[in-house]
């Protein structure tokens, strides 16, 4: 939360605490030295106190974040957990890509509305991450999950990453860079059939954690995979900052985020909808898990 708002609390904490003592010091003009004396100790021992609790919320050491962006790429799957790592302190990220061309989302000819600039390329990425991040999407997971280049860039850097993370499709593509193989994992609600051609154990929950395996579902669930990964790498109160800083408080007008609640025919028409795309998933997590083997 480094941003402006809390350089203007941090400030203004200083001056509450600056006032608390001007006013114990004036205290002590007209009260005895023994009654000012304990209270400046309790006014002292007060804010040791809340020093240690704000520690809690504010420290860390640092964190190095690298966020694979890639044309075709689902925006919502970068943008959740980008927005969660964007509010810790003590971090560096870095957007990755091949080169610091622009990319686009999943429909490229939204890229001129909603422009993603690369921070650093493959080569210039920092090793050992904290966190090694995959957003999902398709086409573009489709595409990722048979590019020579990107994939070899994953597996060499999930090697000496402290977290390989991924949200929605990501998965496939970290599955088809060999990282996940025997780890449970989860994404999109109708890719679980292809992550489990690549080795995986598909878990059908919004987030999972297999050791420093750690993958969201479906495009909304980076926020909540975010906030899972910030209670890991700092700590749960941490955490729950982050999430009411956020104001992350879902209520959703309706009951159909997942096949089990939505209608039937909300269900069908989806399933009809990405029939294609899953049995393209399938093909491509087989020929990955080939190549692999």
């Amino acid at each position: 939360m480094d941003r402006r708002k809390f350089i203007k609390f941090s400030s203004s904490t200083g001056a509450v605490l600056a006032l608390a003592k001007l006013a114990t010091a004036n205290a002590a003009e007209t009260k005895p030295a023994n009654t000012v004396a304990a209270t400046s100790k309790t006014d002292e021992k007060k804010h040791v106190e809340a020093m240690n609790q704000y520690a809690e919320l504010t420290g860390g050491d640092k964190l190095v974040i690298g966020m694979l962006v890639y044309p075709g790429m689902f925006l919502q799957d970068l943008v959740g957990p980008l927005t969660v790592f964007e509010a810790l302190m003590n971090r560096d990220i870095h957007l990755v890509w091949k080169n610091l061309d622009v990319v686009g989302n999943e429909n490229p000819a939204q890229t001129k509305l909603i422009p993603v600039r690369p921070t650093i390329t493959f080569k210039d990425c920092p090793k050992n991450l904290d966190v090694l991040f995959v957003p999902g999407g398709v086409p573009g997971t489709l595409t990722m999950m048979e590019d020579p280049e990107v994939l070899s860039f994953l597996a060499e850097q999930g090697k000496t990453a402290k977290y390989v993370t991924s949200v929605c499709t990501g998965s496939l593509i970290l599955g088809a860079a060999g990282l996940l193989n025997g780890y449970k994992a989860t994404s999109y609600w109708s890719s679980l059939p292809a992550l489990a051609e690549l080795g995986a154990i598909p878990t059908k929950n919004r987030v999972v954690v297999d050791r420093n395996r750690v993958t969201g579902g479906g495009v909304t669930a980076g926020i909540d995979f975010g906030l899972t990964l910030v209670a890991i790498l700092r700590n749960e109160n941490y955490a729950k900052a982050v999430q009411l800083y956020l104001e992350y408080n879902p209520a959703p007008p309706f009951n159909a985020g997942s096949p089990e609640t939505a209608p039937p025919m909300v269900t069908q028409f989806l399933n009809d909808m990405f029939a294609g795309i899953n049995d393209a998933s399938i093909q491509t997590a087989r020929r990955a898990k080939k190549r692999l083997d």
